[in-house]
Order: structure tokens, then C-alpha cells, then sequence
């Protein structure tokens, strides 16, 4: 797995490098002080995921992530930061971001995710997915008609299995089905509720309890 580290200060970049090259089957391929280098160095270096912090000069992680989203799709974003305040917390979702950790999440946590989130899982700090669960609960209860309806029965139950975190693979284990058609779901799934990523539909899914 590629990996490009992205954060304002030196010691957090080479702090997280020495862990993640521990790894065999990582390797960090480039380290960026902020969000303008770090969509330079996703350019050059096509990398499969990038730790991102949020809160840097020049340009933040929201507006990266945002920026690489929707420039390189295949490349994953996982946020790794000191901040977990709402508002920084739901404009990462928003830019697509696969996932939202703390920098004090334990080592053998943050290579989980960093595997997971390669594989297709989402991972979210458990302080971090309690407000978003209580974000999803507090929003207005009127798109199951308009988005989840849309959903076939098989829809419904990948959708169920995704939010729970699962991979594609794991998803066509647990119901007997191709990864192929697996993959074909999610991708219908995307497009019946509009979204463009895991998270986003993992989000619209625990709102309305099919992630438990």
C-alpha cells in the first residue's frame, strides 16, 4: 500500500512515517507540510491513500481532500488530526473523506485503518462516530422516500453491510455473492442515493438504523 502523509509539522510527518514503514506491506511514498503540496504530490505519486491533517497554512485538509476526491476518486483519503470539532469533522465527510481519526488513536489502530480504508472500509474514531450518529438523528426524517425507496431488497442489505464498515469482499461472503456483483450494487446504490463515496452512504444509512 502507498501511502502519502500529509501535516503542517515535521515531527507528526516523520513520527507517522517510521510507524507506517514498521509495516511490510506499506510504504510511504512521499510527505507533504500542507494541502497545496499534498494534491501536487498526489499527482506525481498516484498513491493509494493519504493521512491528512486538517488544519494547516496555505491550504487546509478539507480543501485537499475536496481537491483530491474529485481528481483522483481512486485515491482514498483518511484524516488524521487533533481536532474533532463538528464542523471540521462534517466538511471532511462532505470532501470525501473515507474516514476521521485522532492522533492519539493506539499505532496498531491507525495501521487497521490504514489497511482497512485501501480495502474499502470506513473508519471512524469512536468519539467521532458518536456525533455523527446524533448529527444523522437530529436531521429531518423525509429521504427514505425520496432516496432509500429507491432501493431494491439486495440494495438495502449491502447497504446495510457497508455501513457497518465491511468490504466489498466481506459483503459477498456474508451474502453468497459475486465481489463483482457486490461491486455493481454499491455502485447502484451510489447512484440511487446520490452520493459518490462509502461514508456518504454509510451516513444516510445508520440515519435511518440500517448500519445495526
Amino acid at each position: 500500500m502507498r501511502v502519502l502523509i500529509c501535516d503542517d509539522q515535521a515531527i507528526i510527518r516523520d513520527g507517522l512515517e517510521l510507524l507506517l514503514r514498521l509495516e511490510k506491506d506499506i510504504e510511504v511514498v512521499a510527505k507533504a507540510q500542507d494541502g497545496a503540496e499534498a494534491i501536487s504530490l498526489v499527482e506525481r505519486y498516484q498513491p493509494d491513500i493519504v493521512l491528512m491533517d486538517l488544519k494547516m497554512p496555505l491550504m487546509n485538509g478539507v480543501e485537499a481532500t475536496e481537491r483530491i476526491h474529485r481528481n483522483h476518486p481512486g485515491v482514498k483519503v483518511l484524516i488524521l488530526t487533533t481536532y474533532d470539532d463538528d464542523e471540521w469533522l462534517f466538511d471532511a465527510l462532505r470532501a470525501g473523506a473515507s474516514g476521521y481519526l485522532l492522533k492519539d488513536t493506539p499505532r496498531e489502530d491507525v495501521i487497521k485503518a490504514v489497511r482497512g480504508t485501501v480495502a474499502g472500509k470506513t473508519y471512524m474514531d469512536p468519539a467521532i462516530a458518536g456525533k455523527l450518529v446524533q448529527q444523522a438523528v437530529r436531521q429531518p426524517s423525509e429521504l427514505p422516500s425520496v432516496y432509500i425507496d429507491k432501493l431494491t431488497g439486495r440494495e438495502v442489505e449491502v447497504l446495510s453491510l457497508l455501513a457497518r464498515g465491511l468490504s466489498n469482499n466481506e459483503i459477498a461472503d456474508q451474502l453468497k455473492l459475486s465481489e463483482g456483483t457486490v461491486r455493481n450494487h454499491v455502485s447502484a446504490i451510489f447512484a440511487k442515493l446520490e452520493v459518490s463515496d462509502r461514508t456518504q452512504a454509510a451516513i444516510i444509512a445508520i440515519r435511518y438504523g440500517l448500519g445495526e
